[in-house]
């Protein structure tokens, strides 16, 4: 499939089969994800795998909305970046959650952005406790990095073929 195929057919996917994708099509995907460019180079991006389903279940708590389908992914990869190394780590974490998601799709993957940083656990409590707090709690997170997201991963529950929603794109692109 070439690149604009894979972009096209790409979609969120918030509900995954039972089938566990095996080590080594993660270790491709990862492979694949490590090549995102960062900030003059700084490689601050960090990953955790975790295909514990008890852990991953705690994790789908992070947040009392958006996250609660977690529980069903076979892999949940934390997007993570050392701040020591650059101002734009939150923005090479986002450029590599991207390469993450297009690397899942064309290896046969479903997968879906889950927000981290900078969101409440409760979201009627913004001032409260935050999902990144709550997931330092019990994951071994380094205390040089700042989490930016996690992304779910597995084969898709869905039947059949997900069409793209209508979107008016008008005014999008301005050329001159």
């Amino acid at each position: 499939m070439d690149f604009f195929e894979l972009v096209s057919k790409r979609r969120s996917c918030r509900k995954f089969a039972e089938q566990k994708p095996e080590r080594a099509l993660i270790e491709k995907i990862m492979e694949a994800t490590l090549t995102a460019p960062s900030s003059k180079n700084t490689r601050s991006t960090r990953f955790m795998v975790i295909d514990n389903p008890q852990i991953i279940s705690r994790m789908s708590e992070m947040r009392d909305y958006g996250s609660a389908f977690m529980v069903g992914a076979p892999v949940v990869v934390l997007v993570m970046g050392t701040k020591s190394l650059t101002d734009l780590w939150e923005i090479n974490c986002a450029i590599s959650a991207t390469y993450l998601q297009l690397a899942a799709e064309a290896a046969g993957l479903g997968s879906c952005w889950v927000h981290v940083g900078g969101r409440p656990r409760l979201k009627d409590e913004p001032q409260g406790e935050q999902a990144e707090e709550y997931l330092r709690t019990f994951l071994p997170i380094p205390k040089e990095c700042g989490v930016v997201c996690a992304v779910a991963l597995g084969y898709s529950g869905y039947d059949g073929q997900r069409t793209k929603p209508i979107a008016n794109n008008d005014g999008m692109v301005t050329y001159l």
